[in-house]
C-alpha cells in the first residue's frame, strides 16, 4: 500500500520517469554498478542482516557513488516515538529491547551504522544528528497519524485488549498535549544521517 501511495503522488506531480517496487535489500534485482546514489530512509535498523544489505548497496553503486541513510537517534531525543511506547509500557509489560535485534533505535548510537558501512567497504563521509519538530493540529491528530504510519506502534497496540487500547490512546493524547504550542502540538525528533561513498 505504501508503494501505491508513492506511485499516486509521483503521478500527480508529473514524475513519469520514477518507478517503485518492493524488494529484498539483501538481494537487489539490479546489475552491479547501476546507481549513482542509494538513499535509505528509516529502513536499515529494521533489517536482520544490516551488513549483508550494505554489501549489496555497495555492489549496485557505481564507483564513486554515494549512499545516505537516515535512522532514528536515541529514544530520549525522540518524544515523537518514545511517548506512545512509554504509555503502552505502563499498561502492559514489555521486554527490554535487545540492542542487537531489529528495532526503531537499533542504529541510534554514534558510530554504529558508520562502522558497519566502513566494514562493508564504503568510505565514510559523515555521521551527524539533525533535530527538527513534527507538528500536528491536535494531540488526537498525532495519535491517528502514528496509528497509520508507525508499524512498531501498531504491532504493540495489536497485543492490547479493547479496554487497554482506550487507556493507551487516552494516555498518549494526554502526554502529547504537554508539547502544545500556539500552532498545535510540536514534537521534537532527532535523526542520525550517515553518508558514505563507494571507492573509485
Amino acid at each position: 500500500s505504501m508503494l501505491a501511495v508513492a506511485t499516486r503522488k509521483a503521478k500527480a506531480l508529473g514524475m513519469q520517469h520514477v518507478t517503485f517496487r518492493a524488494g529484498d535489500v539483501t538481494t537487489l534485482p539490479f546489475d552491479a554498478g547501476s546507481f549513482d546514489a542509494v538513499i535509505s530512509r528509516f529502513c536499515l535498523m529494521f533489517l536482520p542482516e544490516i551488513p549483508k544489505a550494505l554489501k549489496e548497496i555497495l555492489r549496485v553503486l557505481k564507483p564513486g557513488g554515494y549512499v545516505a541513510a537516515a535512522v532514528w537517534s536515541a529514544p530520549e531525543k525522540n518524544p515523537f516515538i518514545r511517548i506512545p511506547m512509554d504509555v503502552i509500557k505502563t499498561i502492559t509489560p514489555l521486554p527490554p529491547p535487545d540492542p542487537e535485534a531489529p528495532g526503531i533505535f537499533r542504529l541510534a548510537k554514534p558510530g554504529d551504522l558508520a562502522g558497519m558501512m566502513e566494514r562493508a567497504g564504503l568510505a565514510l563521509l559523515s555521521d551527524d544528528e539533525f533535530t527538527a519538530e513534527v507538528t500536528y493540529a491536535t494531540a488526537e491528530e498525532f495519535f491517528r497519524s502514528m496509528m497509520d504510519i508507525a508499524a512498531p506502534i501498531q504491532n504493540l497496540f495489536a497485543t492490547l485488549t479493547p479496554e487497554q487500547k482506550t487507556e493507551a490512546e487516552r494516555g498518549i493524547v494526554k502526554a502529547v498535549k504537554e508539547y502544545r504550542r500556539q500552532q498545535g502540538v510540536a514534537l521534537p525528533i532527532t535523526v542520525r544521517i550517515v553518508s558514505a561513498r563507494k571507492p573509485m
